[in-house]
């Protein structure tokens, strides 16, 4: 099987983030919102301690004033948005108390909006890489997902044009195949987190041939990225072509070895998918954990086209906060699988289901947990020789933009009988 990599013509964003003038004319509200307080404005005390961070920490300080003022003039920007670490803390608090609206010119990523050009500066790849700053956003991220679960959160479920109930958002989320109570005013979900992480109706999104155990479904609904074979233990992920390197995805697990020259499976979410994950296969969970990283970090390797985070998802399933399971597939012509959600941005909070422990069977398409917002990338890993073929849906189309979605729990791959 040939390797089937991205190109470099791939949807922007998928709907996370609006086009540049769009950016700019939010960030300019933005900083206005937030600069009219005034002396009123009150710092949330996770800003505070972030602040602290940076004053206590000298390099961080030099690495966040850096990738500041690195910022390109004119090319991209028509004008600096961001001035000082100060003004950063500032629009960071504002978003604390902020949801995501819907649209293509809408901002679902208001922190990666802030910080945006800020990732691709030379600065910026080393300040995301910092082990005290990636605990900080993670700080500040749980606070924020705490907004998003309460229920001062579902001001945006409104039908407004950048509202989740207007028509244009129902029609792209596909709203009448999930549950929900049209009577109710916020559709009868308690948060915006609840809305988004929202659940199918019975019968939609069945199971593909659920009794052949020949056949591995889809995990996500998600749009394939990257089919690599004879991936190695280990490789230098950072370069240009992102090469995966099993060792550094899989957080050293003690199954590596056994996916050595074997395929990753590689797809990305949009900001209007379906954000809970099911099992490839029927079988028993060895392993499934949490496992933290970096928040905002991208692949340098890209230069300039590292600002869009789509370039940097093999890099990222590396280094980014990710939920990683592996599972004995019942089927031995399978031996173990891996399966890895990734968190890219802000869209880091990888939750497993509370029953999802070590030594429970699982069923082709039972549910393993969900992105507590939104949905970025994920993987799935197998041993040498497993796969026979991808369904056609599954192969990488990123230069046709009207490529289809793979429907999670529809028909993946197929293995040898």
């Amino acid at each position: 099987m040939p390797d089937i990599s991205p190109g470099t013509d791939l949807r922007r964003r998928a709907g996370w983030l609006p086009d540049q003038d769009a950016l700019e004319g939010w960030l300019k509200g933005h900083q206005q919102r937030a600069e009219a307080k005034g002396n009123q404005v009150v710092m949330h005390p996770v800003i505070l301690e972030f602040k602290e961070l940076i004053a206590g920490d000298p390099v961080l300080r030099m690495y966040l004033d850096r990738m500041i003022t690195e910022v390109p003039h004119g090319r991209y920007y028509s004008r600096q948005h961001l001035t000082s670490v100060d003004q950063m803390l500032l629009l960071i608090n504002e978003v604390l108390t902020v949801a995501p609206e819907f649209g293509d010119q809408a901002v679902t990523l208001p922190l990666a909006g802030i910080l945006d050009w800020t990732m691709g500066t030379a600065a910026g790849f080393a300040a995301y890489r910092h082990p005290q700053l990636n605990t900080m956003l993670q700080k500040v991220l749980n606070v924020w997902c705490q907004f998003l679960s309460s229920n001062e959160s579902r001001y945006v479920l409104n039908d407004t044009p950048t509202g989740w109930k207007s028509e244009q958002a129902c029609k792209a989320v596909g709203i009448e195949q999930f549950q929900h109570d049209p009577q109710d005013q916020y559709w009868g979900f308690a948060s915006w987190n609840d809305y988004f992480t929202r659940t199918f109706k019975d019968g939609q999104r069945p199971v593909a041939d659920p009794d052949d155990d020949t056949v591995i479904v889809s995990e996500c609904e998600s749009m394939p990225y990257s089919v690599k074979t004879n991936v190695q233990r280990q490789d230098r992920f950072w370069i240009k072509d992102q090469p995966y390197s099993l060792h550094d995805m899989l957080a050293g697990d003690e199954a590596v070895e056994r996916f050595v020259g074997g395929t990753v499976y590689q797809a990305f979410l949009s900001a209007t998918d379906y954000h809970r994950w099911h099992s490839p296969v029927a079988g028993t969970i060895v392993r499934a954990f949490v496992e933290q990283g970096t928040y905002y970090s991208e692949a340098d390797a890209e230069g300039a086209d590292a600002v869009d985070p789509r370039n940097s998802q093999g890099y990222q399933a590396h280094v980014a906060a990710r939920a990683i399971f592996v599972i004995e597939a019942d089927n031995p012509a399978i031996g173990q699988v891996a399966f890895m959600p990734v968190g890219m941005n802000e869209v880091s909070s990888c939750v497993i289901d509370p029953g999802i422990t070590p030594g429970q069977h699982v069923a082709k398409g039972e549910e393993l947990g969900y992105f507590q917002f939104g949905g970025s990338t994920h993987c799935l890993i197998f041993g040498p020789g497993v796969i026979k073929d991808f369904n056609l849906t599954a192969v990488p189309q990123l230069h046709d933009p009207n490529a289809p979605t793979v429907r999670v729990r529809s028909h993946l791959a197929t293995t040898h009988p």
